[in-house]
């Protein structure tokens, strides 16, 4: 029993090196996918953002920079340019590492 021809004993110990290597790969996946979803909230954060500012800004076009800070803020994101001209607002906000840009025509209020 003690020393058997067909037995290799140089294989010993091999599933630890291997473990590890799974283990390293495994929380580096992980890692990966929680970035991932990280940038995919930011974007769905920023274009909620973006939105709402263009819209509150078109909305009231007497304090139309204003409304669209405030309301980017609201929603988690910091207004990098504003741009308002010819009856349309453009608004561009950043939340995290994403852009989002949003457009709305101002509204035109009619009396008869």
């Amino acid at each position: 029993m003690g020393n058997h021809p067909l037995r290799d004993h140089g294989d010993r110990g091999q599933i630890l090196p291997f473990t590890t290597l799974l283990l390293v790969l495994a929380a580096g996946l992980a890692i990966l996918v929680v970035e991932l979803g990280q940038v995919a909230v930011d974007r769905a954060q920023a274009r909620t953002a973006a939105d709402a500012a263009a819209l509150a800004a078109a909305a009231s076009p007497e304090s139309a920079r204003t409304q669209a800070v405030r309301l980017a803020g609201a929603n988690g994101a910091r207004v990098v340019s504003f741009d308002e001209q010819s009856g349309e607002v453009v608004v561009e906000v950043r939340v995290g590492r994403a852009r989002a840009t949003a457009r709305a025509r101002t509204i035109r209020t009619w009396s008869p």
